[in-house]
């Protein structure tokens, strides 16, 4: 039961910061997935990304009804996203789980040091 109230709260939680700031899969659901559940990377990534869909949809709606989605440059972008998250997703299930966990955290570091300082 511990668990259900975790992942509860985990993806609350995901869900408020993915509505409010278009993040939550990578920034919040990854890592928590990972050191709170302890789920291995591919398995937290993977779930993440699952999770994240029907979460991006509500927030879509929610933003294009207040006419804040570019449907331009959704459209132009939508398919290079799609062969990009397909590429990365190969990568990514090749990489071993240290490796992973390692590029994962500099790239929060790097992101993270980019906007403060800017």
């Amino acid at each position: 039961m511990t668990i259900l109230i975790l992942t509860a709260a985990i993806s609350f939680l995901a869900g408020i910061f993915s509505g409010l700031l278009g993040i939550g899969g990578g920034l919040i659901l990854v890592p928590l997935f990972h050191y709170i559940l302890k789920m291995n990377m591919h398995m937290a990534i993977g779930t993440s990304l699952a999770i994240i869909v029907p979460t991006a949809l509500i927030g879509t709606f929610r933003h294009a009804s207040g006419s804040y989605v570019d449907w331009k440059i959704f459209a132009y972008s939508v398919l290079f996203a799609l062969i990009g998250g397909f590429i990365g997703a190969g990568i990514s299930m090749n990489l071993d789980l240290g490796l992973l966990r390692k590029i994962f955290a500099a790239f929060l570091v790097l992101v993270a040091a980019k906007m403060f300082f800017q």
